[in-house]
């Protein structure tokens, strides 16, 4: 039998046709997208990329700090950053903020505290010779044990929490890059390892030497 001629195969694709952006002007894909970003969404992209990368980086070197040493810092140095200017004010700045974390880093080891018979928390200095409440005439008994005085333990532990925080400090590009200017290929090189060789040797410490006070940035005893 003969074909009937003039029959036509129409071919599909599987992938649809674009239609000419030109024939439909309130069509979305009239304006093509914009691959140059506003300069402070940038800026602003680029902040929260390196303090994400800082905080997961050292996310388990935090443990081996006061509560909210890295926050505080974490949220004060935006501020004194600022544009990214780097300007001898910002730096001096960043040089006072570093200096006050770390003192409270040193500072707050050698704090405890204990509980009163009336449920209330203390706090107090360590000393040679016992604990030196913050508050005189507070009305209750402080505790004269021996767990209770300075020891070479203390030092150990805030030597370790300077440590800690000065690694998760130079993590942050914005340190750096104000502190170290021209360095930023040096400063990413030695980070890469840096706070991980701060753990390590701050894990074994501390399971040499165990930490058994409830200072100013612990849970109270």
């Amino acid at each position: 039998m003969d074909q009937p001629e003039g029959i036509g195969i129409k071919i599909y694709n599987a992938s649809p046709q674009v239609d000419d952006p030109s024939m439909y002007p309130s069509s979305p894909q009239e304006a093509a997208p914009d691959n140059k970003a506003p300069a402070g969404g940038r800026k602003r992209r680029a902040v929260a990329n390196g303090v994400q990368k800082t905080l997961s980086k050292t996310s388990m070197l935090a443990n081996f700090l006061p509560t909210g040493t890295l926050l505080t810092f974490e949220m004060v140095l935006p501020t004194v950053y600022g544009k990214g200017d780097c300007s001898p004010v910002g730096t001096l700045m960043i040089n006072v903020l570093l200096g006050l974390c770390t003192l409270s880093c040193f500072f707050f080891h050698f704090t405890d505290s204990f509980r009163a018979p009336d449920g209330k928390v203390y706090y107090g200095f360590v000393t040679p010779k016992g604990l030196a409440v913050f508050r005189s005439g507070l009305g209750v008994e402080v505790p004269k044990d021996e767990r209770y005085r300075v020891s070479f333990s203390d030092f150990v532990h805030a030597m370790m929490s300077v440590m800690v925080f000065t690694a998760i400090a130079f993590s942050d590009h914005r340190v750096t890059n104000c502190l170290f200017p021209g360095h930023a290929n040096e400063m990413d090189e030695v980070m890469e390892s840096f706070p991980l060789m701060v753990g390590i040797i701050c894990s074994g410490l501390f399971l040499i030497f165990p930490k058994s006070r409830f200072g100013i940035g612990c849970m109270a005893s």
